[in-house]
């Protein structure tokens, strides 16, 4: 798994790199002479690897953007640190909230994920420069390849910065006398820039598994070039917070309409290229827990991090409580799914006792020295796509476990087709795309009554494509990228408080679940089974059976103690602190602006664009 991400260190120490001050932190172009370097295969791909050492830096993706980007949703939310109205200016909730100020002390440092982003691009930038002029890129495909992961990388940090800050400054050139301070830049353009790059990097990419580079999901292929273009396009043609505004962009180039139909064609060349297989969907988590990164499957590309790199299960993953049988790292449940998410679910969906899990590995030992899983509480749940359990290898690292970041998988690629069919008038065709997803996780009979339901209009299959990605992505950061882009996060943020205290006082949809929720005490994490969670599992006679089987149980919404709802108004409170369309987005950072030479505000949050 770890090839690509050893051989940038090479490339880090080759390249001679230094960095100058100014609005971000980048290093200068290398020292080593450029033609021999780009001409060269072995030297220009570890040149361009070095993109992934910005990946995997203490505060970049690794362990900033990663962790806090996608909360809070209403199927994402910190699980370790929980919402609290009380403490909404917890610098950790604070990145959470929808009130996150620029002196925040998690991120206002030089070395944090916007500084990281940008040193990243002009890594990317010096590869893109040098393969164009020595690669002989037109005339050898392997060095084309490399252009294309270049210019596609770019894309994935430019991508990632206009999601969370918006505007931000275009550095589409290696750092210069001329650029090295620059003012925020019309994210319009910059999707521009991106989709006309990505259309070109097509051209240079192989297919998975077309040629020997390609054969590892750690490296770009052309599935998920066209990939990345769709969800570009999605965001470019969705909602976003500008200078005046919340609202679609007014450049006539970007029309939700035009952006679909590249969101059509290029997913719809995926699935018909049949380079990738959609397979089963605890299989594709199962895989990548196990550091299976052969290509073709699911997953299309994947943020590479070594064994003792990357927070990935240690923020999004199962907790543990101690060093045991599967880890050496006390780690996991930090980010977790909505209390009302596995309600959600069809209790025949595959994916919920996947994506949600209410139990942590306990710290303490049985009579026996065993030791025993224990229920968390309705307020603290894990995700369970990833898992220590279903690793290959024991993480020996106290503060990184090694997992990669699943970038993209085949089943969004599927939904995105579906989003944009259904967008564009075919509402039959969607469906076509929609079911391949569904009918691997539900009966047939339940697939065929949301075939009924979904398609009965346009709004009734939109709103069918809002359900299922969340229930298909919780855990996975997309979820709140969506409902900013769909312009419906304020609307669905209040919906998810109203579910919450319906949920806390077991009134509506939630009316007749049980007080108590049983596990069985078990040191083997494949054979753990959960009484209680679900309507009508509060019988007398099977409760009584389980007690005398050993098996421990748990208030669920009561606190034991305080005799009161565990989901607090405090809790609900803390969802959101302010209207979220109006604080979607991240500031930039005060050490960044004070270094910009006056280029760079914040302006609420947000930047000056008018287009």
């Amino acid at each position: 798994m770890k090839k690509y991400i050893n051989d940038t260190l090479l490339s880090v120490i080759i390249a001679g790199v230094t960095l100058s001050s100014c609005d971000v932190d980048a290093p200068t172009k290398s020292s080593l002479d450029e033609s021999t370097t780009f001409s060269t295969y072995s030297l220009a791909e570890a040149e361009l690897m070095s993109v992934n050492v910005s990946f995997g830096e203490t505060n970049s993706y690794r362990g900033r953007f990663l962790p806090y980007y996608g909360l809070n949703s209403d199927v994402e939310v910190g699980s370790g640190t929980q919402p609290s109205k009380a403490n909404a200016n917890n610098e950790k909730q604070a990145l959470w909230n929808y009130d996150t100020s620029a002196n925040n002390p998690q991120m206002n440092t030089d070395n944090n994920a916007y500084g990281k982003f940008y040193e990243g691009i002009e890594r990317a930038n010096l590869a893109i420069e040098g393969l164009r002029k020595y690669g002989n890129v037109k005339n050898n495909p392997d060095m084309a390849q490399l252009l294309g992961e270049a210019l596609t990388l770019r894309a994935v940090i430019y991508t990632d910065l206009t999601k969370a800050w918006g505007d931000v400054p275009a550095r589409f050139k290696p750092n210069n006398n001329d650029n090295i301070y620059l003012p925020r830049t019309n994210r319009d353009s910059i999707y521009k820039v991106l989709l006309s790059d990505l259309k070109e990097a097509s051209n240079y990419c192989y297919w998975p598994n077309q040629n020997a580079i390609t054969k590892t999901t750690e490296r770009v292929s052309k599935s998920f070039v066209k990939a990345l273009r769709a969800r570009i396009a999605l965001y470019a043609g969705g909602y976003g917070l500008r200078g005046d505004g919340y609202r679609l962009s007014k450049d006539p180039e970007l029309t939700p309409e035009k952006m679909y139909r590249i969101v059509k064609e290029e997913c719809e060349a995926i699935i018909d290229a049949k380079r990738n297989e959609l397979g089963s969907f605890k299989e594709n988590f199962i895989k990548l827990c196990e550091d299976n990164v052969t290509a073709g499957g699911e997953s299309l590309w994947e943020i590479p991090f070594s064994d003792g790199r990357g927070r990935v299960l240690y923020t999004l993953g199962v907790k543990h409580n101690s060093k045991d049988q599967y880890t050496g790292q006390a780690q996991g449940g930090v980010n977790g799914p909505t209390p009302t998410l596995y309600y959600d679910y069809d209790p025949e969906d595959a994916r919920r006792d996947i994506t949600c899990v209410p139990y942590d590995w306990s710290k303490d030992l049985d009579s026996k020295g065993n030791a025993y899983v224990q229920l968390r509480a309705v307020n603290k749940w894990c995700f369970g796509k990833l898992r220590y359990e279903w690793m290959k290898r024991k993480v020996t690292s106290t503060n990184d476990d090694g997992i990669n970041w699943q970038y993209m998988r085949l089943a969004d690629v599927f939904l995105m087709a579906a989003e944009a069919e259904n967008a564009l008038g075919n509402t039959s065709k969607a469906w076509t795309y929609m079911e391949p997803v569904l009918a691997r996780v539900l009966p047939a009979s339940k697939v065929a009554a949301l075939k009924t339901k979904y398609t009965a209009s346009r709004q009734a299959f939109f709103d069918g494509i809002v359900e299922q990605r969340a229930l298909e992505f919780a855990g996975e950061s997309l979820r709140k990228a969506d409902l900013i882009r769909w312009g419906i996060i304020d609307s669905k943020m209040k919906e998810e408080t109203e579910k919450l205290a319906a949920l806390a006082n077991r009134t509506g949809q939630y009316a007749g679940l049980p007080d108590k929720v049983y596990i069985n005490g078990t040191t083997d994490a494949t054979n753990i089974k959960i009484y209680g969670l679900d309507k009508g599992e509060d019988d007398d006679t099977v409760i009584k059976r389980l007690k005398a089987e050993g098996w421990t149980s748990k208030n669920w919404f009561v606190d034991s103690k305080t005799g009161l709802n565990i989901l607090t108004d405090d809790y609900i409170g803390g969802l959101y602190a302010v209207k979220p369309s109006t604080h979607c987005l991240w500031p930039i950072w005060q050490t960044f602006i004070d270094k910009s030479n006056g280029l760079l505000n914040n302006n609420g949050n947000y930047g000056q664009s008018s287009n």
